[in-house]
């Protein structure tokens, strides 16, 4: 079986999101891992996992936007607490790397907002999923480290090699999108970290190039992931599939 680590389920349009549900059986897939991006987005991922139990939400806000107003943040913070029996993780959080890149920005307020989700994880005893790469997972890294938080997912990563040494060390979880297919970089992070840390996702809606040009992104694709992922690895594809699986289940506490 497979899970979909880190997809933006609520972005699909409705008539994509029956394609996907309606497919995941026949695809072997047995759990999404539904990310949010504000508010209303953590609302429409309850609301879609109430209707589906094998949607499973979490609640955040992502980093590459406009920070919130302080009585935004407020009502984010205090609706996540107030639901958090229905929140599988916290995520996606994390710093704005790529908008930063486009314009520099302060980033200190970015970086005390992290905090704040990263004590909250703490609090609630809730897994945390990262949007955090280059220099900024360092930065992540002393956040969870300050805060003894080590069920942390770093989705979609991207680092030097000290980073990862460093994450792995601490036990931190990655996952892999299908660019592993043709992105060197990815195959690279692959053939490093250990297999029991690493989880699969495709971060849909999101398009991806190489074989993938043109098409949808669904959880169908992580079967091609799987496939190049055991072959870096010199392993067998039902083995890999196995622990990806069983690493997904154990660090989200899916029963």
């Amino acid at each position: 079986m497979i899970i979909d680590a880190h997809i933006h389920f609520d972005q699909y349009t409705k008539e994509q999101q029956a394609l996907v549900l309606k497919e995941m059986h026949q695809n072997e897939v047995s759990h999404l891992i539904a990310v949010s991006t504000d508010l209303p987005s953590c609302k429409a991922n309850l609301a879609l996992s109430k209707n589906d139990n094998r949607i499973l939400s979490a609640f955040g806000f992502h980093p590459e936007q406009s920070l919130l107003e302080e009585i935004e943040e407020k009502q984010l913070f205090q609706w996540m607490k107030d639901n958090h029996e229905q929140m599988i993780a916290i995520g996606e959080v994390g710093l704005p790397y790529y908008l930063n890149q486009e314009n520099s920005i302060h980033y200190q307020p970015y970086i005390d907002l992290l905090e704040k989700f990263i004590i909250l994880a703490a609090e609630l005893k809730k897994p945390i999923v990262l949007h955090a790469v280059h220099e900024d997972a360092k930065i992540a890294c002393d956040l969870l480290e300050k805060h003894r938080v080590s069920a942390a997912h770093f989705h979609w990563f991207k680092g030097d090699i000290q980073t990862v040494d460093r994450m792995i060390a601490n036990g931190y979880f990655i996952s892999i999108t299908p660019d592993v297919l043709y992105e060197e970089e990815i195959q690279s992070l692959v053939q490093q970290y250990p297999l029991e840390q690493m989880m699969v996702e495709t971060d849909g809606p999101w398009p991806f190039a190489g074989p993938f040009v043109g098409q949808m992104t669904t959880p169908k694709m992580i079967q091609a992931s799987i496939e190049k992922i055991a072959k870096l690895k010199q392993q067998p594809f039902d083995q890999v599939t196995t622990v990806l699986h069983e690493n997904t289940k154990r660090f989200y506490q899916i029963i």
